[in-house]
């Protein structure tokens, strides 16, 4: 009896994390291989040296499958950075003949004119989300297939990205010797590890600070509404901490993550941090408390600018699920009262639960997208496992990439 394996590949500008997750006949997502490894080639989660990247990846790769014992074909990769757009569309059908049942061809047509949107030739669409249909003036379905009417109309939600950034990534992964199943946008990949439905039910802002990104994701009515990249994350952190210390990149990091915090008050004005466990050869001291200064004043403008995209989304103060904070840069202690006080709104930690095997390992913030990436592959892959014959089995091999997807939004 063979369990169906999927692979997540989330290329980050600080790290490469590559996961193995096997789903089981009881339906259990064991993650079999983790492999991890120092990301190159990349500046604010744009490739800018393709075989550094590669490199990386293969590296990362290699790692997962010798803890793993699986050969990795395959894999979900996850797509960031600044070139990311977003708009909402709306596409309508008439239903022919008149008033009958409407059916999965009608969707598809109808999601067909949504995304018939004009975009530059140097843009292309990564994601069409159905957020909900409207049958007849009648708003707020889920699902129409079934339902009788005369006129079909879908909303939308379009994510867009630069041509040469798509496929420059593509490049990448398949230069490391590995297909790509499907391309996901991070945040949608994080919000799939780490919010509940009745989250984005109520309305959630869902905020990713990596190291060279921070991605924000806002939903309600239990569908995607606005999806941002900002060129703002985890690095720019720490190049103010090597900047006002004057100390190298490396060391400035190592600063952050073990002495780093966002409250000053918190720390005791004799707080001193002993640069020579750092650096042999210097015996400087540096007071903890000024640190913290450099952190929060740039963890401030960072919300300060998710604050802003909220905003622009119309949805501020409309948010009662408040904000889940995740990411790498969300492990940072006092951030998370730092944001809800900036965004005004109740916050948590987004962390993925509910996997087996090496998830223990794997339960951080910084981890929430490549388990979200697996996560996606369940939800969205055409693939299905079949209990009568206890093998995978496949419901789309001849499907295209767009088919499969629109596949796992219709029963």
């Amino acid at each position: 009896m063979q369990e169906r394996v999927i692979v997540g590949i989330d290329v980050g500008t600080t790290k490469v994390c590559v996961l193995v997750g096997e789903l089981d006949r009881d339906g259990k997502l064991n993650i079999v291989g983790v492999g991890t490894c120092p990301s190159q080639g990349l500046r604010r989660g744009v490739v800018v040296n393709i075989e550094e990247t590669v490199t990386s990846i293969a590296a990362a790769i290699d790692r997962a499958e010798r803890l793993s014992g699986k050969h990795i074909t395959t894999a979900y990769v996850g797509i960031a950075g600044s070139h990311i757009e977003s708009e909402n569309s709306k596409g309508f059908v008439a239903i022919t003949p008149s008033h009958r049942d409407i059916v999965q061809n009608d969707i598809c047509r109808a999601i067909e004119v949504a995304r018939a949107i004009a975009i530059p030739a140097n843009r292309e669409i990564i994601h069409v989300i159905p957020r909900g249909y409207v049958v007849d003036g009648q708003e707020g379905i889920k699902n129409p297939i079934g339902m009788s009417g005369f006129r079909l109309e879908v909303e939308t939600h379009i994510v867009t990205g630069s041509v040469s950034s798509i496929h420059n990534l593509i490049k990448c992964v398949q230069k490391a010797h590995v297909e790509i199943e499907d391309l996901v946008l991070e945040p949608l990949a994080s919000g799939e590890a780490v919010l509940a439905d009745g989250e984005t039910d109520l309305g959630v802002v869902l905020v990713d600070v990596g190291g060279g990104t921070t991605d924000i994701a806002i939903y309600t009515d239990g569908a995607i509404w606005h999806t941002v990249v900002l060129p703002i994350g985890g690095n720019l952190i720490t190049s103010d901490i090597a900047i006002g210390l004057r100390l190298p990149f490396a060391v400035a990091e190592e600063l952050k993550v073990t002495y780093g915090h966002c409250d000053p008050s918190a720390i005791d004005d004799d707080d001193m941090i002993d640069l020579a466990q750092f650096m042999p050869d210097c015996n400087d001291l540096v007071p903890r408390k000024l640190l913290a200064e450099i952190i929060q004043a740039r963890v401030e403008e960072l919300f300060e600018m998710v604050h802003d995209e909220i905003k622009k989304s119309g949805y501020d103060g409309l948010l009662p699920a408040g904000l889940v904070l995740t990411g790498g840069t969300a492990e940072l202690p006092g951030i998370l009262e730092l944001a809800g006080q900036i965004l005004d709104l109740p916050a948590r930690i987004g962390v993925p639960l509910g996997l087996h095997g090496l998830a223990d390992s794997i339960c951080r913030p910084a981890y929430a997208t490549a388990v979200g990436l697996l996560l996606w592959g369940l939800t969205h892959s055409s693939l299905t496992y079949d209990e009568e014959e206890g093998q995978q089995a496949d419901r789309g091999t001849m499907l295209s990439r767009i088919g499969r997807w629109l596949r796992s939004f219709i029963p």
